[in-house]
Order: C-alpha cells, then sequence, then structure tokens
C-alpha cells in the first residue's frame, strides 16, 4: 500500500511538472503569433557560389548582340558559372563573332608578365586573334572594320597597376573614335572593399598607371568603365557608348573567390590579397617569387639577411626568367598572414631597413606602380608608416567622394 503522503507529493510534482509544461507551450505559441503578425527580417548570407558575374546575366546581354558582327575582349577569365568560356557560349547561340582582342598574358592566359603577345588563331574556333599587348596597345580602326559591337569580359583584381585597366582604356577610346557601342560583362572585385594607397599623380602616367585613383580602388571594372567615361579620361574628353551589365547577388563587402587565375602569377586567393601590397617589390631588388609555387605570397632577396624562410627560384610556368633565378633569397613566408584590408607597407618597410645595400634597394619601376615619387622619398627618409598614411588622407577622400556616381553594388 502507497501512503497518502507519498500520493501527495506524487501529484504535487506532476502537477508542477505539467505547469511547467504549459508555461513552455504558451511561449513558444506566442513566438509563432507574432512572427504571424509581423514576419522577422530575413538575413540573407551570400557565398562566392552564390554570385553571378555579369557573363552569367544572359537576358540581359544577349538580345543585344542580334544579327551584329562581335568582337570580344577577353581571355580565360572569360567565363560563366558553368565554366563555359564565353566566346563557346556566343557561338552556341549563333553569335556572329568576327574577332578575339587579347590582353596582356594572351587570350589563354598563359603568357609571362610582361611577355610580347603575337596576334593568331584560335585553334579550338579559328576565330582570329588579336593581341592588345605590346605595340598594339589599342584597337586599330582598321582592325575594327565590320564589326558592329564589342563585348568586354576581363576578371580584374582591383589593384591600379593590374593591366588590363589600361587595356579597357583603349578599348574604349578605340570604340568612341570609331562610334562602336562596348559591353561590359561586370565581374566582382575581391579586393573590392578596399581603397587605399597613393594618388597617382599624371607625369607618372603609364601603362601601369593611366588614371588618378589610388593603389587600391575598390571599384568592379564595370564601375571603373563608368567613371572613365563620366571623368572624361579618354582621349581629348571623348565618351564610349557604354552598357554595363551588372553582376548578380553581389555587393562589395563579400568576400569573392575567382573561379579561374586572372594571370599565370596570380595562383590563388591570398596571392590576389597579397598583390597590390607585393607588387611594389618589382620596384625593388626584392623578388616576390616569380619562379617558385607561391608567387605574390613570399619575398626574399639575396641582400636580405638569412633567416629561417629561404627559397630559389626556378624557371616555371609563371615566370621563364625570373629574378635571382637558382640564387637563395631570404625573407619572409606570407601565404598563411591573415586576411589583409589595407595597403600593407610594413613589408617593404622592413625589406628597406634590412637590406644590404640601400642605394641599389629601389628602380625606376617603383615610382611607375606607385604612380608618386614621394613614397620612395618618404622611405628613404625614415618617414613612419603612419605619417605615410596621414599623407594619402586627403586624396583618399576626394576620391571616394568622386567615385560614389559611378558605384552600381
Amino acid at each position: 500500500m502507497v501512503s497518502n503522503s507519498v500520493l501527495l507529493r506524487l501529484f504535487d510534482f506532476v502537477r508542477v511538472k505539467n505547469t511547467f509544461l504549459f508555461l513552455v507551450i504558451l511561449i513558444v505559441s506566442h513566438g509563432s503569433l507574432a512572427n504571424k503578425k509581423e514576419p522577422a527580417k530575413k538575413i540573407m548570407i551570400h557565398n562566392a557560389t552564390e554570385i553571378k558575374a555579369g557573363a552569367d546575366n544572359i537576358e540581359s546581354y544577349l538580345p543585344l548582340l542580334k544579327n551584329k558582327k562581335i568582337g570580344v575582349v577577353t581571355n580565360q577569365t572569360g567565363i560563366l558559372s558553368d565554366k563555359t568560356h564565353l566566346v563557346d557560349f556566343l557561338l552556341s547561340k549563333n553569335c556572329k563573332i568576327k574577332t578575339i582582342f587579347a590582353p596582356e598574358h594572351g587570350f589563354r592566359g598563359t603568357a609571362d608578365a610582361g611577355e610580347h603577345v603575337i596576334d593568331g588563331k584560335d585553334p579550338k574556333t579559328g576565330l582570329p586573334i588579336i593581341s592588345l599587348y605590346g605595340d598594339n596597345k589599342k584597337p586599330k580602326s582598321e582592325q575594327l572594320i565590320g564589326i558592329d559591337i564589342l563585348v568586354f569580359d576581363l576578371q580584374d583584381v582591383g589593384v591600379r597597376f593590374y593591366t588590363y585597366l589600361s587595356t579597357l582604356h583603349y578599348v574604349m577610346e578605340a570604340c568612341a573614335e570609331n562610334n562602336i557601342p562596348l559591353i561590359i560583362l561586370d565581374r566582382p572585385n575581391p579586393n573590392g572593399n578596399i581603397v587605399d594607397g597613393p594618388i597617382l599623380e599624371k607625369e607618372f602616367t603609364s601603362f601601369v598607371g593611366m588614371h588618378p585613383v589610388p593603389v587600391l580602388y575598390g571599384m568592379t571594372i564595370g564601375e571603373y568603365g563608368q567613371m572613365i567615361n563620366g571623368e572624361k579620361w579618354l582621349k581629348n574628353g571623348a565618351r564610349c557608348k557604354l552598357t554595363v551589365i551588372p553582376c548578380m547577388n553581389y555587393n562589395r563587402k563579400m568576400s569573392y573567390s575567382l573561379p579561374i587565375k586572372p594571370s599565370p602569377n596570380l595562383p590563388n586567393d591570398q596571392a590576389i590579397k597579397l598583390y597590390g601590397s607585393l607588387c611594389l617589390f618589382e620596384g625593388t631588388n626584392v623578388s616576390v617569387g616569380r619562379g617558385t609555387e607561391k608567387q605574390f605570397q613570399i619575398y626574399g632577396s639575396p641582400f636580405l639577411p638569412k633567416s629561417d624562410f629561404s627559397f630559389v627560384p626556378k624557371p616555371n610556368f609563371g615566370s621563364k626568367e625570373p629574378l635571382y633565378k637558382d640564387q637563395i633569397c631570404y625573407g619572409e613566408d606570407l601565404s598563411a598572414v591573415a586576411k589583409v584590408n589595407l595597403l600593407e607597407l610594413k613589408w617593404l618597410l622592413k625589406a628597406y631597413k634590412e637590406t644590404t645595400d640601400k642605394s641599389k634597394f629601389f628602380n625606376p619601376f617603383f615610382t611607375k606602380l606607385t604612380g608618386t615619387n614621394k613614397l620612395q622619398q618618404q622611405i628613404e627618409a625614415g618617414t613612419s608608416e603612419d605619417e605615410i598614411r596621414k599623407s594619402w588622407k586627403k586624396g583618399l577622400e576626394e576620391f571616394k567622394e568622386r567615385r560614389k556616381k559611378y558605384l552600381i553594388y
């Protein structure tokens, strides 16, 4: 027999337990009802697989090409999300491509940096290829005869001295002079959230820097094309008949991993992130790892102190004659360094401080890359990094204000 006191305690336990369950159910139900009355805001989390480049925005540009004779400015980066090359896709849609125009590194993206690229024929399609790198940086009028419209599709990396911007400038200028419309199929900028570095000064204009913008300018190539037009940077202030086909599901704060390397010596995301900072070494006697498997992820030279890290450049796919071929270079491995969100100067300043002969550190290419002679002067004078950055502040603020009207994303 169970005593009455035991039964009472059991009843109290069940009663309390049921009350607790009832309260839980009530709270959950109230939350559901509240959501029905006022839906919560959805937080959309995007990743690189959801972002679509302009080439995938097919309905926006395919009608513009109907019954037109087309010239295409592209290379190996001109692909759709299914990895189909733009040229092959357009041909499959019965578009009439007349000529392919190729930038630095060639149509297939296999030429070394600075290597002279010659005209040729695409073995797959039989289409003629005209090089826009070397002596012929701007399409000639005779090369545009019979072309009704040009399509531009190149993956940029958001750094001023990456020469695809200069190719865009000359293509726009040729289109303006020959009354040919241009369509830019836009692509995300993997450094799209960074605006940093010195503004290029006019007297240092070259093919590795044609416009008064910072080293990292935080714009897609489509936005940049609009800025070229709007700021009247083309010869004689000409304007190109420009249409930008935007990316989909993209904003500049998103991280973006390129589906294919944009050039032989930018093999991965880390190299692309470090490119703006480490490419400044190309104007010095320091190697950036050409001739290794970690291009633009390491730096070093025979003139830096011996350290735990070293490498020996050898001819490879990205560089047939790398700087310091077969010589031991000491420096740093940055392949695992945390994400860079600015134009990083600390490695450059450290290398200059530690080099054995400072008089041989810089070469004339440095001022072309930086777009000014001030940075070299500041480094040689021992100016602190903070003071160097302060000297950029006014120019960066003015540039950010100027670029606002050209932003799409």
